[in-house]
This record gives C-alpha cells, structure tokens and sequence, in this order.
C-alpha cells in the first residue's frame, strides 16, 4: 500500500508540472501545435486595455435612425462580436446616428470593419428570380460545421442553416417546383448573400427537411463569419465607415507581465500559509493548486478567452476560493483529530462535514457569475467568465482532487499526527 501510494503521489506531481509547462510553454507532436497560453495565434486574446486594439466607427445611412432601430444595430453588433470571441469588446453611440466599436487584440480594421457592417442579408431565390426564402425571417439558426456535404464530396467548411417551420413548408414546395424544371435546365435555387451568388445547388428531388447547407470556397474562417452573420441577423439600414483606427494597450506595455508577476506572487504566499498552517495537509493542498492552475490556464488558451485586468482579477479571486474550501475541509479534519478519531476517520468525516458548504458557497458564486454574464458588458462579463471557470475547475480540484490525495497520504501510513495540521 505504501509504495502504491508513494508512485500515485509521485506521478500527480510529474502531472502537475507537465500540465503547467504544456499550459505556459505550449507542446508540438506531429503536425500538431500548441504555444502555450500567451500564444499570439492559438492562446487568449488579450483584452483592449493589455493589448490594445480597433476602434471602428460607423455613421447610419438613414435619415434621423430611431432609438428603437440603433438598438438592433447596438445588439447585432454586440452578438456578432460575442460569437467570434471578443467578448469584451465596448460598443458606444451618440444621438446622431454613430456608433463607435472597440475590437481588443484585433489590429486588422477592415477585418473588423467587415464582420460588423456587413448586412448579410441572404436569399434563396428560384431560376426566376422569385425570393423562396429570406435570412432574416425564415432562418432559425446558422453554424459553421466542416466536413463532407454528401457522400460523395470531399470534407470541407460549409455553413448548416436551419429553417423555421413555416421556411420548412415554403422550401420543400420551391425544391418540389425546381425539381419538375429539370427538361428546362432550371432546376435549381440560387443561394445569395447580399446579391452576390454564393452557390446554385441543382434540385432533384423534395427537401422537406428543417435544415439544409450553404457550401462553396468557403475557408474555415469565412464560413464562420458568414454563420455568425446570419445569425446575428441583418442591419436594419447600411452603415458607413467613418474612422478606423488601431490603439495601444490603456494600461501600458507593463500591465499585462506586473498583473501576471502579481498574481504569481499572491498564488505563491498562499502556498506558503497552507503549508506554515496546515502542514502535510497544506502541502497536498499545494499540489491540487498547481493542478488547479494548470487546468484554468489550458481551458483559457484552448478556448481563446478574452483576458483583461478584470479577467486576471476573476483568476485570482478564483484561486483564493480554491484554498478558502481547501482550509474548510482541513479545520473540520481538525476537529475530528482533537476528539480522537484516526486520521484515516478524520480525512473523511473533514470532508463529509465540509462538502454541504463548500458546495453551497460556489453555486452561489456561479449564479452571480451567470447573471453577471448576462446583464454584464465587456469587462464585466470577462470577469464573469474567469471567475465562473475558475469556481467550477476549483471545486473540482478542491472535492475531487485533494480528497484523492489525501486518501494516498493516509495509505503511508504516517503515525505522527503532527504533521496533519499544526495546533494554534
């Protein structure tokens, strides 16, 4: 049980490190790549105020746009930013009919420009001309999907469109028309984005289907923009680019290394009191945090999150959470310990008794995360994000983890019951 228990031990620290370093440094096996969290390509993307970014500004070509009508605009503006990833872009207008978009770590303002003013607005049109179904009252959802369109194509991007069910009907009667026209060489519909002919599938048959699939020379990147465009929906009027400018990080070139240098220092002090504290216990604690801060570092920059000094901050009040449930379970293994029980009875009875408050006190913290999230803009709703993630992957390495360890401590079957918790 002993040398069971030793290699276990052993083999959750290499994991530790090795997570940490595939975290901060990155891997590379075969053809693929990853460079680690700060990774320019592959990593987060830095918020405005570490990395600077695009400010965009549009004007209405309409008479006197209503508030009503720069709502919409406001608001596809805000989801079309949100699903490409920057979800801490800042969005503000004025009375006249200009609306001003910050974009953080986007330094291609006609990137920019163009996935937010595009109107995309899209139609499937018969060889007549006539209208069979419009974008933005007949399409329910889009996604970007890659794969093989049929069985006999090879995989590609392509966009997955699903219709509403009144589209559904009108659709399968168009494909039901298109598909008698095929002595006249005109069975077909024509897919249209703004105008312009993305692709003219022939029709054979019926499609009575909810969904159906937009492919052609689409690139990973623009099938996505194109997705989030439909989706989002279209611009209630054109809008005119007025301005497009680039600016450096608010905080200055520094912030970004002095809040990381910050926060490796309070997660090392911390380190340093469960140990002075706690002990043998303090030190399994140490180790779920290593592993805690390596599972939040992979999941930001796999999943490209927008990192701002807010951001960092929702990290690092994360990780004080993780200890915070961590001292909860030590002080009832405490108690356990002072009336006698063994250490083997008093690691579960600690965590028995401990379990109903961690796990309310986190719930409770993920609710505010959700509404912050969702009543939430730019910076607030990143902090909503870090800290959510990090209260989540904390229980995890606070329940799961450190009870785990634990149980192998127990198996070394250390007498000394010192070493579990220092008396105070």
């Amino acid at each position: 049980m002993k040398k069971k228990s030793v290699v276990v031990l052993a083999l959750m620290i290499v994991i530790a490190a090795a997570m940490n370093y595939i975290a901060f440094f990155g891997i590379t096996i075969g053809n693929m790549s990853y460079g680690g969290v700060f990774d320019e390509e592959k990593g987060i993307r830095k918020g405005i105020d570490l990395a600077g970014g695009s400010v965009i500004t549009f004007e209405a070509n309409a008479e006197n746009p209503t508030e009503e009508q720069m709502d919409v605009v406001e608001s596809i503006f805000s989801a079309r930013l949100t699903n490409s990833g920057y979800t801490e872009a800042r969005i503000s207008r004025d009375d006249a009919g200009k609306i001003a978009v910050e974009i953080p770590a986007e330094t291609d303002t006609d990137k920019a420009a163009s996935l937010l003013g595009s109107t995309a607005k899209l139609t499937f049109v018969d060889a007549d001309g006539n209208v069979v179904l419009d974008g933005a009252t007949d399409i329910k959802d889009a996604q970007y999907r890659y794969g093989a369109v049929n069985s006999s194509s090879t995989q590609e991007p392509y966009v997955e469109l699903t219709l509403t069910p009144e589209a559904k009907s009108k659709f399968a009667d168009a494909t039901q028309a298109a598909a008698a026209r095929s002595s006249e060489g005109k069975n077909y519909i024509s897919i249209k984005m703004d105008e312009q002919i993305l692709s003219s599938p022939s029709v054979a048959e019926r499609i009575d289907s909810e969904t159906c699939v937009i492919s052609g020379s689409f690139t990973p990147e623009s099938a996505q923009e194109l997705a989030n465009q439909i989706k989002s929906g279209a611009l209630p009027f054109d809008l005119t680019v007025i301005s497009k400018d680039t600016i450096g990080p608010e905080l200055g070139s520094q912030a970004l290394p002095t809040s990381l240098f910050a926060a490796g220092l309070g997660t090392l002090i911390v380190m340093l009191f469960m140990i002075i504290i706690y002990r043998v216990p303090g030190l399994i604690a140490d180790l779920a945090l290593a592993i805690y801060v390596g599972l939040v570092s992979l999941i930001l920059g796999l999943a490209r999150v927008n990192l701002s000094l807010s951001g960092i901050a929702g990290i690092v009040l994360s990780i004080g959470m993780a200890v915070d449930a961590n001292v909860i379970i030590f002080e009832r293994m405490k108690e356990e310990l002072k009336i006698g029980k063994t250490i083997k009875a008093s690691v579960d009875a600690g965590f028995k008794k401990a379990f109903s408050a961690i796990l309310d006190s986190n719930i409770t913290t993920i609710i505010t995360c959700v509404v912050l999230y969702l009543s939430g803009i730019g910076t607030i709703r990143g902090f909503a994000i870090t800290l959510g993630l990090g209260v989540v992957v904390s229980m995890f390495t606070a329940i799961i983890v450190t009870k785990f360890l634990l149980k192998q401590l127990v198996g070394l079957n250390v007498k000394n019951r010192k070493l579990f918790c220092a008396e105070r």
